[in-house]
């Protein structure tokens, strides 16, 4: 938990840098991607133990309002981005392993998908909606609430090996073996890339988690090849017209520092990306 408020601190001074303080996600809004009987036992701490193991926290008050606050930080960004035609990145959010019926991963809610249904509903059903998640474990809960919906494309690059250990099935998945490093990487990104639909709205899942001293990783990606890797997404989806939604996923390098170093390069190279238009 100590990497958001080392994030904060790092990219507070960034020039160009507009930051909002979000509102919580009307709980309401959830009800477009959970169910409601998950929702209701969520927020009033019935989770049961199983339940509770499985997300990796335990239920808190200060749970239930971060993660809200994290969901609504990702909502407002995409209104954002969309109105501004540009870039919004939330510090925290990315929480991909977030199912209609129950968290996983330190996910509660899916924050990701719940911003896309809330835009779509504000702009239009038919609007087209890509997710390019390059967090080390794949999107499996953003990969079973979209799957079927042709409005959304989902991309998750991550390790074959690692978490979770069933897979859902994205439109894209890009497998890596265990200790892939920046260039054989960054020339499978490059190939999917190529392969991404035309979209309205792109969500950016970032990750720190490939690097190569990620406690939970298995991957060995340089601070030099994250920071490619974010500036080849994020040119990809200016160059496509599309405003995209950066957010932080996963990171557990030690020390957490590490983590949060990087995160702030992406933060750094989103403002290059847009900046540059």
């Amino acid at each position: 938990m100590a990497r958001y408020q080392l994030l904060y601190d790092k990219v507070s001074g960034l020039d160009g840098l507009d930051m909002v303080i979000p509102e919580p996600v009307d709980p309401v809004d959830l009800l477009r991607v959970h169910t409601a009987d998950y929702v209701r036992r969520a927020l009033n701490g019935e989770l049961n133990k199983m339940e509770q193991r499985r997300l990796g926290f335990s239920w808190s008050p200060q749970l239930v309002q971060r993660s809200l606050c994290s969901v609504g930080a990702t909502v407002a960004g995409a209104f954002w981005a969309w109105e501004k035609k540009g870039v919004a990145v939330n510090l925290a959010g990315g929480t991909h392993h977030a199912f209609a019926d129950r968290g996983e991963g330190f996910c509660l809610f899916n924050d990701c998908v719940v911003a896309a249904r809330c835009w779509q509903d504000q702009v239009g059903e038919g609007r087209r909606v890509l997710f390019v998640d390059c967090d080390v474990h794949q999107g499996n809960g953003t990969a079973a609430l979209c799957a079927g919906d042709a409005s959304l494309f989902t991309m998750s690059m991550h390790g074959l090996h690692n978490y979770p250990f069933h897979k859902e099935t994205s439109d894209l998945d890009v497998e890596l073996p265990d200790g892939c490093q920046d260039e054989e990487y960054l020339s499978r990104l490059e190939a999917a890339l190529q392969q991404l639909p035309q979209a309205d709205l792109a969500f950016y899942l970032a990750g720190a988690d490939p690097y190569e001293k990620d406690r939970l990783g298995r991957l060995k990606l340089t601070r030099e090849g994250l920071r490619r890797r974010d500036r080849m997404v994020l040119d990809h989806c200016r160059q496509a017209g599309t405003p995209v939604v950066v957010t932080m996923a996963g990171g557990y390098a030690e020390p957490i520092e590490d983590t949060a170093d990087i995160q702030a390069a992406t933060v750094a190279e989103a403002l290059r990306s847009y900046n540059s238009r």
